[in-house]
């Protein structure tokens, strides 16, 4: 049922109030938390001055790869055109949405994407076309599964090829991952063969269930960024990185008695469920046409959602279906993680292309109890990107087991990732140091694929170009 307008307005009045009132003190204060949010105590320092967050400066790299704060270090895992997978051939290029699942004896598997777009000739080290794992011969993209053993001994084999521009995806309850293909190629168009832009399962516990990938089409075809699944109602939430017009979030709700499981979404129906995009509305009960238009943490909108007409979109893009005042946009809808009994997910920035006002970056938290949306962390406008100081571009996201938010920089100028705390404040945690571009015109990659491991000593992250998986570790601090 449609969470009416009057009602959000008077849930708003009685129990929301306070939290967009108090606005700095957000949903984030009950993440399993923030990376030494406040210093690691909370407390004021001994003149009474309130403590910076975070793990202090970032200390220049000698091999010219990952600054970090003093006392953390870094491990290489895999590198494109360096490492290779078990069968020989070059570790996959441009890394990207990464999770980490426990194996067995200590082993922890990370699922990578590999968003690599357009045909295979297009690209020096595409994911290899390994039998039985092949959806689209003509594509270039995937994801590889990187075995971490307990004695720091690295292995890396394809869990899906032939698929296009993997961008992010999401863990799943069952523990396995969906693949997200960025993209709306038809067969025909840019050397595939099959459609595309579409979500993939892939299991990094049991090779042979990856064999013959079944896109989801329930899901929907459109530019897929990432997904997470309520382990309660077992709707996912999808966001969408699209503009011309901007991208939008939407809900599929299963069909009656579908339980969810390892292998069992590429088992439905093409139209099976329903799949809806996000319309939002003030506490006055007027609608949002853009998230842009918020610009204070903790301002809170009212959701209904409506459904999609056409899911597979092969005439008219899904974003395209809706007319004005039909649903809620946002340009660069990126990362999305599952935790506090809702999603945290972003929208990157936006400019001339959004109707609100300008911004370098949002998190919001959804409540799917409350159907509501709040934001917890807004960036200003970076006026100087190459400097050191501020950040721009939020994409991947995970949630610490330490505090807060840990988010992957895709900006301008230098590259970070960087720690939100639980009141919205944040701090760096690492700097890619690797030009790839020249000494007079400077370039760095994105960070991408943040996410920690099983038992939350370490800190995995991408480089994406060339593509470089890294582990952090260091004395992580829990928030007192």
């Amino acid at each position: 049922m449609p969470l009416s307008r009057r009602d959000f307005t008077a849930r708003t009045a009685i129990a929301g109030a306070g939290v967009a009132l108090t606005g700095t003190v957000g949903v984030l204060a009950t993440a399993p938390g923030a990376l030494a949010a406040d210093g690691g105590t909370g407390r004021d320092d001994e003149r009474g001055r309130p403590c910076e967050p975070g793990y202090g400066p970032l200390v220049a790299d000698p091999a010219g790869l990952l600054a970090l704060p003093a006392g953390f270090r870094y491990r290489v895992i895999t590198h494109s055109g360096v490492t290779t997978l078990d069968s020989g051939e070059s570790t996959p290029s441009n890394h990207d949405g990464t999770a980490a699942f426990e194996g067995h004896r200590g082993v922890t598997l990370l699922v990578n994407n590999h968003e690599l777009k357009g045909k295979r000739s297009n690209w020096a080290h595409p994911v290899p076309l390994a039998e039985g794992l092949v959806y689209d011969p003509g594509a270039a993209g995937g994801c590889t599964v990187v075995e971490v053993r307990r004695g720091g001994e690295v292995a890396e084999w394809v869990g899906i090829a032939g698929t296009s521009t993997n961008c992010a995806g999401g863990a799943t309850p069952w523990d396995t991952w969906l693949t997200c293909e960025e993209t709306e190629d038809l067969a025909g168009k840019n050397g595939m063969t099959k459609d595309h832009g579409y979500v993939f399962e892939v299991d990094p516990h049991d090779r042979r269930a990856n064999r013959d990938p079944q896109p989801i089409k329930a899901f929907g075809r459109y530019a897929h960024e990432a997904v997470v699944i309520d382990p309660r109602q077992g709707h996912a939430y999808l966001t969408e990185d699209a503009s011309g017009p901007n991208g939008l979030l939407y809900r599929w709700t299963p069909p009656s008695g579908f339980r969810h499981g390892r292998g069992r979404l590429r088992t439905l129906a093409a139209d099976a469920g329903v799949l809806a995009a996000a319309k939002c509305f003030d506490s006055a009960g007027l609608f949002v046409d853009d998230l842009s238009r918020a610009t204070k943490i903790g301002t809170v909108y009212g959701v209904d959602w409506v459904t999609v007409p056409d899911r597979d979109a092969r005439t008219v893009s899904v974003r395209k279906q809706f007319g004005e005042g039909a649903i809620t946009r946002a340009r660069k809808l990126e990362g999305m993680w599952w935790a506090d009994g809702g999603a945290y997910f972003v929208s990157s920035y936006a400019r001339e292309e959004s109707p609100g006002t300008a911004h370098d970056g949002q998190v919001w938290f959804y409540d799917p109890k409350r159907r509501t949306i709040r934001l917890t962390v807004v960036l200003g406008v970076n006026t100087d990107p190459a400097g050191d100081g501020s950040f721009d571009g939020p994409d991947n996201i995970t949630v610490s087991p330490y505090g807060g938010l840990v988010i992957a920089e895709d900006g301008n100028g230098l590259q970070h990732l960087f720690g939100a705390t639980e009141s919205g404040r944040t701090y760096p945690l690492a700097r890619n140091e690797m030009n790839i571009g020249t000494a007079q015109e400077p370039e760095y990659s994105e960070f991408t694929g943040v996410c920690f491991s099983p038992d939350g000593h370490t800190l995995y992250a991408n480089i994406q170009d060339p593509g470089i998986m890294l582990a952090i570790t260091g004395p992580w601090r829990r928030t007192r």
